[in-house]
């Protein structure tokens, strides 16, 4: 994918073969975990929608690259440490403790502890070196994927091997309005360029009416447009900056 900084952009992707990568309420709920994770130290959402089969983000570029751990508000060293501080017990303890809790090693404690806050256990304990936007998607997908094939016992890809991201406000691209055929997205009429992120902002919230999954968008819950009629507070969609940039729910 080539991303740029300061640009809207529609990201998403499908199940491999077309395949369900939601199968459980938990997935759904889980797999908005590892977007907050990995999706917002880089960027803002504007709007989401997670299907059984494929997902859909729209995001406004802030960051190209991030330190692992910093954009957490911590330190990569506290890192290691922060389930400890926050279950009353020190440093050391936090890393059998975290260990035992969860049934593995001290020391496989201290990459799991790692993974959940978004980077790996040599950039936890360096501090070095960058994570690009690309990279970080990446990791949300496969640790999403290994997860998913743990619990279901599955095996292989869960994604297709491109995620797509589409500009939707760069002068030097034209996009047009989009439509689902089957579950993937495809394009339909040209529209003014100005219109791009609203066109996408509509399409991406109508996913599951579309779909017959439901009768009205605010009646799904795995998508923002229950936050954008009130109906929800959530922390994932930056609702002043989708405001700012002309963007309603219709």
């Amino acid at each position: 994918m080539i991303i740029e900084k300061g640009y809207i952009y529609h990201i998403y992707n499908q199940g491999n073969n077309r395949r369900r990568i939601f199968l459980i309420r938990e997935n759904y709920l889980f797999f908005l975990k590892k977007i907050e994770t990995y999706i917002l130290p880089y960027a803002d959402i504007l709007a989401y929608c997670l299907m059984p089969n494929h997902f859909h983000l729209m995001v406004y570029v802030r960051e190209l690259e991030v330190v692992p751990g910093r954009s957490q508000g911590f330190t990569p060293s506290e890192a290691l440490t922060e389930t400890g501080r926050s279950k009353g017990f020190t440093p050391s303890e936090a890393l059998t403790e975290t260990g035992r809790s969860k049934g593995f090693t001290p020391s496989e404690a201290l990459t799991e502890t790692g993974r959940s806050k978004g980077f790996t256990l040599s950039e936890a304990l360096t501090g070095t070196g960058t994570r690009s936007f690309n990279h970080s998607i990446g990791i949300m997908l496969r640790s999403y994927t290994r997860a998913i094939n743990k619990q279901h016992n599955f095996s292989g890809a869960l994604f297709r091997k491109n995620t797509k991201a589409e500009c939707l406000n760069c002068n030097n691209e034209i996009f047009p309005a989009f439509f689902s055929s089957d579950g993937a997205t495809l394009g339909s009429n040209q529209v003014p360029e100005k219109q791009y992120p609203q066109v996408c902002f509509n399409y991406i919230h109508q996913n599951p009416v579309k779909a017959g999954l439901v009768n009205n968008a605010v009646e799904w819950e795995f998508s923002s447009a229950m936050d954008y009629a009130g109906l929800r507070n959530g922390r994932l969609v930056n609702k002043n900056l989708a405001a700012k940039s002309g963007l309603h729910l219709e």
